[in-house]
């Protein structure tokens, strides 16, 4: 098979770098952008937008561009090689990805075409305190028809504060039901707060608060937010595999120029082999994200791209804790440092790591199906 880019997909790539290279010429700007509420650059978002980014995963007729997850993956690669702080993943793949897949045709067509021009940043509250990656939303919701209410508690929420919608996953009888809920809704609360790889996160606490029903109401919507959730997953892999490029490629020319002793460090064979294992780390993840979004892009079983997301996220959460540790060591003293890029890479690879289930979280999901296989079969 032939995983080449063509021509628009290059363009896209390219076009996408040039923007953000731009916007994020280095860690001193990413950090000013971060210092303050919202925690990413407005402008550099629009931008996104009219270059058709924010509207790539989207049908046509709902107001997008009728791409797919390699596009996508191509956006959020470019992204994590500058660790750029604006909420691609967040809005676009995974809110964006429920309003698509579980929307009505009007929710489809009024928020994704806000979104695709950078007009409305949706954010999914599904994470509650203590929850460790649990699917079962303890948020209640009450009520009938398009008149209905949500109590509970959802933290932390990606880029909750900001939101200008909110979807929400919420207990319904039979399930999990899916909500929409506006940021001046009453009895909504949301408290913004900085994470350690300097994103924006929030407390989002529902006091009876109104709410409207995503696609059809009370309806279980288990299947689309796990299907959604696979999806994100998939994405967080290819931006790890931007951020982790990035830190291959600096600790290489760090490699390159740094003296000791009167000879550059790569002279010491063993700081050379300790390189060449970041490289075979990346180079795995790499080829299990990319085989995780060829089985998104084929559309087939719901069950093997839960399992594929699963075992990328799982690669990739060895590989990017392997390379920002290296990334650091190889530094030495200078990749401990708030002024140097590598430990701000650590902590977004950290974060991502965690981000809808941790390494250990699916090594133990993929486990469980150990048993389905009881009998090995010797090789001819």
């Amino acid at each position: 098979m032939d995983f080449t880019l063509d021509s628009e997909q290059t363009a896209l790539r390219d076009a996408v770098r040039g923007l953000l290279s731009k916007a994020y010429d280095s860690t001193e700007t990413r950090r000013e952008v971060t210092k303050t509420d919202p925690g990413w650059d407005e402008k550099t978002w629009q931008r996104l937008a009219e270059m058709g980014a924010l509207g790539l995963p989207f049908a046509e007729e709902d107001g997008g561009f009728g791409a797919g997850p390699v596009e996508v993956s191509i956006v959020a690669e470019e992204i994590g090689r500058v660790i750029a702080p604006e909420p691609y993943v967040e809005a676009v793949v995974l809110a964006g990805g429920l309003i698509a897949a579980a929307g009505t045709p009007a929710q489809k067509t009024e928020i994704i075409g806000a979104l695709a021009e950078g007009q409305l940043v949706p954010a999914f509250a599904h994470t509650e305190p203590g929850s460790r990656y649990s699917e079962v939303a303890t948020v209640t919701a009450s009520g009938s028809g398009d008149s209905w209410t949500l109590t509970g508690v959802k933290e932390p929420v990606l880029g909750g504060a900001r939101a200008d919608l909110l979807i929400v996953s919420a207990a319904v009888d039979g399930g999990t039901g899916l909500f929409l809920v506006q940021p001046d809704a009453d009895g909504l609360t949301r408290t913004s707060y900085p994470t350690f790889d300097r994103g924006r996160a929030a407390h989002v606490a529902f006091a009876s608060t109104p709410a409207v029903p995503l696609g059809e109401p009370g309806a279980d919507q288990s299947a689309a937010i796990a299907a959604t959730i696979a999806s994100a997953q998939i994405a967080y892999g290819h931006e790890s595999l931007g951020a982790m490029s990035f830190a291959l490629e600096t600790t290489r020319d760090y490699l390159k120029t740094r003296k000791q002793f009167g000879v550059p460090l790569m002279t010491f064979q063993a700081l050379t082999f300790r390189a060449a294992d970041m490289y075979v780390s990346l180079e795995l993840a790499r080829s299990t994200v990319t085989w995780a979004t060829l089985v998104e892009l084929d559309g087939g079983d719901p069950a093997d791209l839960l399992e594929a997301a699963s075992r990328a996220k799982l690669q990739v959460s060895k590989a990017g804790r392997h390379s920002g540790q290296e990334a650091i060591q190889l530094h030495g003293g200078i990749g401990k440092t708030a002024e140097y890029s590598v430990g701000h890479y650590m902590s977004r690879l950290t974060a991502i790591d965690h981000a809808l289930g941790d390494g250990r979280h699916h090594l133990t999901a993929l486990s469980k199906a150990l048993g389905g296989h009881t009998v090995v079969e010797p090789l001819p």
